[in-house]
């Protein structure tokens, strides 16, 4: 099983590779094309800014690349946002996947962003097996995607959103599985398993 991590140089790179080791998942983390489509499964991380992780993609040719995949990819967090059509966040075109668009939350007595735990619920497909409804994800983001047929799980903060999407052979995350514990670790262990 050969497992792809796609380097851009995103913030929670080595996180995400030392959660998969604690499964016994050893990936590779490389930006080498030929790497990548030959790899069994794929994950996009990503913590930062949109419009910057999108000119780190270009740069490495991968913005044409991702989207032709056809093995399983998962994207966390801002790798997630990327997925999208496009996100609010420095009015960035995104990968095109998903047809959504990443927003800002509005304005509330909330804080935004949103650090911390928070409950995911309306679980679809076997990316949640044996994960409960409510069970608990970690989130650090102030953007976020609308809910839409695309929708594997929803969380409410400010307002209800897609906490995680797929289409066809994609898959998003808005919340860390790499932080997120033992319900988490069950989330990657699925991935691998798909």
């Amino acid at each position: 099983m050969k497992v792809v991590i796609i380097d851009y140089k995103a913030g929670n790179i080595q996180s995400v590779k030392f959660a998969l080791e604690r499964i016994g998942i050893y990936a590779t983390v490389t930006d080498n094309i030929s790497e990548i489509i030959s790899a069994d499964k794929v994950i996009l991380p990503g913590v930062g800014e949109a419009s910057y992780a999108m000119t780190a993609l270009k740069g490495k040719k991968l913005d044409n690349v991702i989207p032709s995949l056809t093995q399983p990819v998962m994207g966390i967090c801002l790798g997630m946002q990327l997925l999208c059509k496009y996100s609010e966040e420095g009015d960035t075109n995104c990968l095109g996947i998903f047809e959504q668009v990443a927003k800002l939350f509005p304005a509330t007595k909330l804080k935004v962003p949103q650090i911390g735990w928070n409950t995911i619920t309306n679980l679809k497909t076997n990316l949640f097996k044996n994960i409960k409804e409510n069970d608990y994800q970690y989130l650090v983001h102030s953007y976020y995607v609308e809910l839409s047929n695309y929708t594997i799980a929803k969380t409410n903060y400010v307002i209800d959103y897609s906490s995680a999407l797929q289409k066809n052979n994609f898959y998003g995350v808005q919340f860390h599985p790499e932080k997120s514990g033992l319900a988490g670790q069950i989330i990657l262990e699925n991935f691998i398993k798909l």
